[in-house]
């Protein structure tokens, strides 16, 4: 989107690959495996070269979380073509391994894909949803909510560990995994 929108940076570092190496990034895989959080590299985007920066920030950082709905709703499909293929319920896994391994595939990429794109879309600083936020607020505003970035990765921090996401997180992700399976978490 950053490339669309003139900055070719992302490209000129060769970061837009799917060779995942690409985007690793050591500490955050590193916590990937010891601690409840992970990150990859950011993708480097130079504001100067977007051809409206304001706008093309909030299109720039909505790209990411929009991405993982798709990716949601494609899995969503998949899941609800297996469930019909098997009569409409969920297929046992001795009925077919093959069938239920895709079926299971497909539920853990509509949960993970919700869960990464409705995280990405929280207002905090580094997350997407900073950006956009600022984007859509007045300049004024948009100038002193910039200010707090340099607190806002320890409010994540605290966040995370203390739970509060999951209050704020974990409600809209049963929702939309509902809405795209018809499976039910009450």
């Amino acid at each position: 989107m950053a490339d669309r929108c003139g900055d070719s940076t992302a490209r000129q570092m060769g970061r837009v690959t799917l060779n995942p190496l690409a985007h690793l990034d050591p500490i955050g895989t590193l916590c990937i495996l010891f601690a409840p959080i992970g990150w990859g590299k950011p993708v480097p985007v130079n504001p100067y070269n977007l051809r409206n920066p304001r706008r093309d920030d909030i299109l720039v950082s909505a790209a990411g979380p929009v991405s993982n709905f798709l990716m949601a709703i494609a899995c969503g499909i998949l899941f609800r073509i297996i469930v019909a293929i098997h009569g409409g319920s969920l297929p046992p896994r001795e009925a077919s391994f093959a069938l239920w391994f895709v079926w299971s595939v497909a539920l853990q990429g509509v949960i993970v894909a919700c869960g990464l794109g409705l995280f990405n879309l929280i207002p905090v600083f580094p997350l997407d949803g900073s950006h956009i936020l600022k984007g859509l607020l007045p300049t004024e505003l948009a100038i002193k909510f910039e200010r707090l970035n340099p607190i806002m990765p320890i409010v994540l921090l605290v966040m995370i560990f203390s739970g509060v996401l999951g209050y704020v997180v974990f409600p809209p992700i049963y929702f939309l995994v509902t809405l795209l399976t018809g499976i039910s978490f009450s």
